[in-house]
């Protein structure tokens, strides 16, 4: 049995992600991958038994980054203003800094493959959030609003911003570039929505 070279692993996950974000899920396939690598189809069951096993982990993978990255710095017991402060600048600098996997993941989650990544991947981070929003609820931080709408009003603004900053380009086509006085502005809107 051949064993596992960790460089080429890496490289099947690097190429496997820019193939589903360009390909989607659809258009994805082991053949393809391996001649994109340069290995034999033999050498990607190695590492995993079959693509939805690939599909799957890389899924899992670029999720405990993203949800591990969401944390940093961050505490259920922070003030509404400064904890939700910092899930922007905690989720903005994953998303520009590592955009091909954070387009992934998007892609992933809106998948069949969904539910399957995100049952693995969001425990820690769903209990810190709960915390987090029910004290802000309690001492009257934030208006008590169903989970739903909380996210598009908290988040909606931050990630079409980002989306701009990835394309370059704002609605009416001039060149736009995510600064901190943009994020502080849209910050500031959202903080006035969300709070008595």
């Amino acid at each position: 049995m051949r064993t596992r070279d960790t460089n080429k692993e890496e490289i099947v996950k690097q190429k496997a992600i820019e193939m589903l974000v360009s390909q989607g899920v659809e258009g994805f396939g082991m053949n393809r991958l391996a001649r994109e690598c340069g290995v034999s189809v033999a050498t990607l069951y190695i590492y995993y038994s079959d693509k939805e096993d690939l599909i799957r982990k890389i899924g899992i993978e670029i999720g405990k980054n993203f949800f591990e990255e969401m944390l940093v710095g961050f505490s259920s017991e922070m003030s509404f203003v400064e904890g939700l402060r910092k899930q922007w600048e905690n989720r903005s600098k994953f998303a520009i800094n590592f955009s091909l996997q954070t387009t992934c993941l998007e892609l992933l989650k809106h998948s069949s493959y969904g539910d399957a990544i995100l049952s693995e991947i969001t425990s820690d981070f769903k209990d810190q959030m709960t915390k987090f929003i029910t004290k802000a609820i309690e001492k009257k931080e934030l208006l008590p609003v169903t989970f739903e709408v909380f996210w598009s009003i908290a988040y909606g603004s931050l990630y079409s911003l980002i989306e701009l900053h990835r394309e370059g380009k704002s609605m009416s086509g001039k060149p736009f570039v995510f600064t901190d006085d943009i994020r502080d502005e849209a910050f500031n809107l959202v903080i006035k929505a969300l709070t008595p």
